[in-house]
């Protein structure tokens, strides 16, 4: 069988998920037109204002439409945050004061999270340089939350629980809304005062409801993930109680300015139109992850999620076993994307990785992860995390060339 007789195949397995997730997509639709009729959005709201972005009305109303959205009191989004790591840094030392502990219960976080916190460099105003005491709860063999040691595991100084909702470079389920549910159901039953913030990266718009609509008191992401659905130019948001996302906001500009300052840039009406745009382009990248799933456990490979499997993020993981598998599936993505088609991706360092990382990333957006891109680190067992798509069927193109690429396994 050929790689297009087997992705034909793989479609019609796929079509009774594929309607369960355009099901998804109405329901999430539904709450952003909902949002956005109740805070009255008009063509004025994409007006921006320059120098301090005082009184700045298409700001403001976008922060209560997303509010509303994600079932969150409060939210800032902003063009001002670098990425969801720099939105999550200021969620965190919004938050945190010297000594405070912080506790991350799905083991160890993701890779550009560890200067953050403190685990990798020195002497950078990390966490832990500031007197915050870091502590973590592994996942248990199978690369599940450990429920008995997170039922003890907090203290009375533990101020904030970190919950990383994808799995991020882990060979690990990521997160339903319903284990962060418990999770944060769990905390409170402890320490009602400790803070459940989630790292909501790629996983907005997956579930009909969002972290903060389950109990969760703040979380962030990137706009160049989800919820910018892939035509944010770049940016970040922090949603949920009214008084975090104000701390937040003011480890982004300063105290005393927070969230009342900030130039749009002219990007008001990308910003809300993105939003619009989130559900459907989430949709798409979710039909792709199980094409790719199902196609490759075909080939004998080692997939997360399972073909069949719920969707909890935008990616997918495969475990190709080698560094040769891994450039070469990197390089079939690169040849089939948009943008830079006829580029070569090669092993390179990464600002905040530890390993060396492989990319093929032809997307309109540079580093965005809504459309479809491929990376991995180059470490065993050489897994490459495929991520977005704008459309299936673009998905399902490139995956040809892949499976010609790297073979059964």
């Amino acid at each position: 069988m050929n790689s297009f007789q087997q992705l034909q195949e793989a479609e019609k397995a796929l079509l009774p998920i594929f309607s369960g997730i355009d099901a998804t997509v109405k329901q999430n639709l539904k709450k952003v037109l909902e949002a956005f009729r109740h805070h009255r959005v008009g063509a004025h709201h994409f007006a921006g204002v320059s120098g301090y972005g005082h009184d700045d009305l298409g700001r403001e109303t976008l922060d209560k439409v997303f509010a509303l959205a994600v079932g969150a009191e409060a939210a800032a989004v902003r063009v001002q945050f670098v990425s969801g790591t720099h939105a999550i840094a200021c969620a965190l030392f919004g938050v945190l004061r010297p000594g405070d502990e912080m506790l991350s219960v799905a083991g160890a976080p993701y890779d550009t999270l560890e200067e953050v916190i403190g685990i990798r460099g020195k002497n950078q105003g990390s966490l832990l340089d500031f007197g915050v005491n870091y502590r973590e709860l592994a996942l248990t063999s199978e690369g599940k939350i450990d429920w008995q040691a997170l039922a003890h595991g907090v203290s009375d100084r533990t101020r904030l629980v970190s919950i990383q909702r994808s799995c991020g470079y882990s060979w690990r389920s990521s997160l339903s809304i319903a284990e962060i549910e418990k999770i944060v159901y769990l905390v409170k039953q402890q320490n009602p005062h400790t803070v459940c913030f989630v790292d909501n990266c790629y996983g907005e718009f997956i579930e009909d409801r969002e972290p903060t609509a389950v109990g969760a008191d703040l979380m962030a992401g990137s706009l160049i993930k989800n919820p910018g659905g892939t035509i944010v130019t770049a940016g970040g948001y922090v949603a949920g109680r009214a008084e975090l996302v104000e701390a937040a906001a003011c480890r982004l500009t300063a105290p005393g300015i927070g969230s009342a300052g900030g130039a749009t840039f002219d990007q008001n009406r990308l910003l809300f139109q993105g939003l619009f745009l989130a559900p459907q382009m989430v949709g798409e990248a979710m039909k792709g992850n199980h094409l790719t799933a199902y196609v490759f456990d075909q080939l004998g490979y080692p997939v997360n999620p399972l073909p069949m499997a719920p969707r909890r993020d935008v990616i997918q993981a495969i475990k190709l076993g080698s560094p040769e598998k891994l450039i070469a599936f990197c390089r079939a993505i690169q040849q089939h994307s948009p943008i830079g088609s006829y580029l070569e991706p090669v092993p390179d360092e990464m600002p905040g990785y530890e390993s060396q990382v492989v990319m093929a990333g032809g997307t309109f957006i540079e580093g965005s992860t809504l459309e479809f891109s491929a990376d991995g680190p180059l470490r065993e067992p050489y897994v490459v995390f495929c991520q977005g798509g704008t459309h299936w069927s673009h998905v399902a193109i490139a995956l040809e060339s892949a499976i010609e690429a790297i073979g059964p396994a």
